[in-house]
């Protein structure tokens, strides 16, 4: 795994932990942004994933 890999899929898994606070805390709407960057940088991963495997 190379460090671009470690580091989204580190910052993925820390926004879901910063998302799943803010969720309990104030509510889904104002967490949809972080919750979102998460999936996006967990998408990356899995792209740049899938695109070394082929």
């Amino acid at each position: 795994m190379k460090l671009a890999d470690v580091i989204l899929l580190s910052l993925a898994a820390a926004l879901i932990i910063i998302g799943i606070y803010e969720v309990m805390t104030r509510g889904i709407g104002e967490a949809y942004a972080v919750i979102m960057l998460a999936v996006i940088c967990f998408f990356a991963y899995t792209l740049r994933k899938r695109g070394r495997k082929e």
